[in-house]
């Protein structure tokens, strides 16, 4: 006898829906209810899986990357220290010189994801992720202001970062008003201050000396080389209280896709929405930019990719966390093993693998009329 609180079913009519991502065919849709608490919704088969199958592989390479480096260790004795036993060597190797680097790309690639996906969803335009509308840039400027002129003020880079994306964040929000803000209008006025942001840096970095611009410009590309348990800690903090955030605005957010008159029909109070998505995805990309760098690309193509494997109508949360975290993985590996005896930054190999997405995008929008 089925549980009295829980009713899951599947919708009377039609039996089979397409989810709208126009990639796959129809996708079967069940929906449930439940009594306590009083949640209803739509449960994805294809979802589901596609997370669970992204969350499998982005353990292997992250325990595959786990066991490359001048001590070469298997993969076997990498899952052993990962869990405190095997060799005390491997373990020490594995756990402080290796683990807290891993961790930073996972970590990282997560909030770059969910970031990209949060404002891909409320401005209804692919293009639209923190590095496309200068959120990047500008916790990058805060960061390189702090290392060439010493303006941190005792702040570490997590502090910086956050700082430069916030301002950042709410001047585009506040040249964007006109009686309120619309994706479109955040987007051009976006692409602006990102100028304006890499225009300031390249100064920053040319005025600054030579060891200071060298640690600036390593910093810049996106680099995972030297992570310590002092970037993970932030980041992890971060990534507890504004993961659970993205996820209680998913059904608000969604409802900002059918258009601002729709949505507030629909009870949802969209200038006040719509800013909390700002601030939450502000904080996931700032605090992700200030542990590992203005890494290219990710927040802009892993949410897209996540939607076509989904099949979804718009970039689905936690697929897009997951494929950003196997993403920035799977490139720190290619970055580490691609040339012999040579660690490149992991922000040169997603800025190739990812300017072919952006191009790809671009050529879609104009073939579907919105491209300009």
């Amino acid at each position: 006898m089925p549980d009295p609180k829980t009713t899951l079913a599947p919708r009377p009519s039609p039996k089979s829906l397409d989810d709208g991502g126009g990639s796959g065919g129809p996708a079967r849709l069940r929906a449930y209810r439940l009594a306590v608490p009083p949640v209803s919704g739509l449960f994805r088969p294809r979802l589901v899986v596609l997370s669970a199958v992204l969350a499998a592989a982005t353990f292997l390479v992250f325990c595959w990357g786990l066991t490359t480096g001048d001590y070469p260790i298997g993969f076997t004795e990498v899952v052993r220290a990962l869990v405190g036993s095997g060799d005390p060597g491997t373990v020490l190797v594995v756990e402080e010189l290796r683990l807290p680097r891993a961790l930073v790309g996972l970590l990282a690639g997560i909030a770059f994801g969910v970031s990209g996906a949060l404002f891909q969803t409320m401005t209804r335009n692919p293009l639209a992720s923190p590095d496309m509308i200068g959120l990047t840039q500008g916790a990058g400027t805060a960061v390189v202001a702090g290392i060439v002129l010493g303006w941190d003020g005792g702040l570490g880079t997590q502090a910086l970062g956050l700082l430069g994306a916030l301002v950042t964040a709410l001047t585009v929000y506040a040249l964007a008003w006109r009686r309120g803000t619309t994706g479109y209008r955040i987007i051009l006025v976006g692409i602006g201050v990102a100028w304006i942001c890499t225009s300031a840096t390249d100064y920053l970095v040319a005025k600054g000396g030579r060891f200071q611009a060298q640690a600036a410009l390593g910093w810049l590309v996106g680099n995972l080389n030297g992570r310590t348990w002092g970037q993970v800690g932030p980041l992890a903090v971060a990534l507890a209280v504004l993961l659970p955030t993205a996820l209680l605005l998913g059904r608000l957010l969604r409802t900002l896709q059918l258009g601002d008159d729709v949505a507030t029909g629909l009870g949802t109070r969209v200038q006040p929405v719509r800013l909390a998505i700002l601030l939450t995805g502000v904080g996931l990309i700032a605090f992700a930019t200030a542990s590992a760098g203005p890494v290219a690309f990710v927040a802009l193509a892993a949410p897209q990719i996540a939607q076509r494997l989904a099949g979804t109508a718009w970039p689905p949360t936690v697929a897009s966390g997951l494929t950003g975290a196997l993403v920035v993985l799977g490139g720190d590996l290619l970055a580490r093993t691609l040339v012999p005896g040579t660690e490149l930054p992991v922000g040169i190999v997603t800025g190739v693998l990812g300017a072919p997405v952006l191009l790809w995008l671009l050529v879609r929008a104009n073939r579907a009329g919105s491209g300009g």
